[in-house]
């Protein structure tokens, strides 16, 4: 489970939820009518503007982004080091036997033991990257108008409640809290994009951006592999790939 995505998201709950509290009554900071507009018709909108497969799959990308553990740089480059042993121990067609849970590895592991030339596994991950960036890019533009419509809705409710109290300016005494409940909805909208939607978004970018980095690696150990299947000049291409801490020094 990624603890640090977990933990930040509690931690800026649970501030916001503590300045409430200091603040004074909790109860004044609830407001259904307000939670309706501003989750209904988010969540209404976003179903207008994406196919419900899309939506689906962006919110299953947000839900693996908690459980699923995230792969380090290093690992992919080990992982393609120990390919290279295996095929320099027991030759290139031995790697038809590897089992991984990855089908990029399993698909290069292949295209080496066909003794594929390096310019069809160029295009072949090319393919793979490019695929993977529109599949990602999905979840990433879903959180992004996400992001966009939660404001909006709350404005739009805080509207509602301006025209709820301008009808109401006979009662002097309930223009305070009637201006509060509509600010409400400001708030509700504010805080669901800029806590969650936002930070969300950039997260499955980030995600993107550390796959594409591993497939890149997976084709370079390829590459490296046909042509010399020597692990440790493997890994001396590979570790440029590594910040210089995470390098093992000779």
């Amino acid at each position: 489970m990624d603890i640090v995505t977990l933990l930040g998201l509690t931690v800026g709950l649970s501030l916001i939820m503590g300045a409430i509290i200091i603040g004074g009554a909790v109860d004044v900071f609830i407001n259904i009518p307000g939670m309706m507009i501003v989750v209904g018709g988010t969540l209404a909108s976003i179903m207008v503007a994406f196919p419900f497969e899309e939506v689906i799959q962006a919110f299953n990308a947000a839900f693996k982004m908690f459980v699923q553990r995230k792969t380090k740089v290093r690992d992919v480059v080990n992982i393609m080091v120990k390919v290279a042993e295996i095929s320099r121990r027991e030759g290139l067609v031995a790697l038809e036997n590897v089992q991984t849970e990855n089908m990029v590895l399993k698909k290069s592991c292949q295209l080496i033991a066909d003794n594929a030339d390096p310019e069809i596994i160029r295009t072949t991950l090319a393919i793979e990257i490019n695929s993977m960036r529109r599949r990602h890019q999905v979840g990433q533009d879903v959180f992004k108008r996400l992001a966009a419509l939660a404001p909006s809705f709350g404005m739009m409710g805080t509207l509602i409640g301006l025209v709820q109290m301008l009808s109401q300016l006979s009662d002097p005494k309930s223009i305070g809290p009637a201006m509060a409940v509509a600010l409400l909805t400001t708030f509700y909208g504010s805080a669901m994009s800029t806590l969650f939607f936002i930070p969300i978004a950039a997260k499955l970018k980030a995600r993107t951006l550390q796959e594409q980095l591993h497939l890149e690696v997976i084709f370079e150990g390829a590459k490296s592999i046909l042509e010399n299947n020597n692990p440790r000049l493997v890994y001396e291409k590979l570790s440029s790939f590594l910040a210089p801490h995470e390098r093992v020094k000779n």
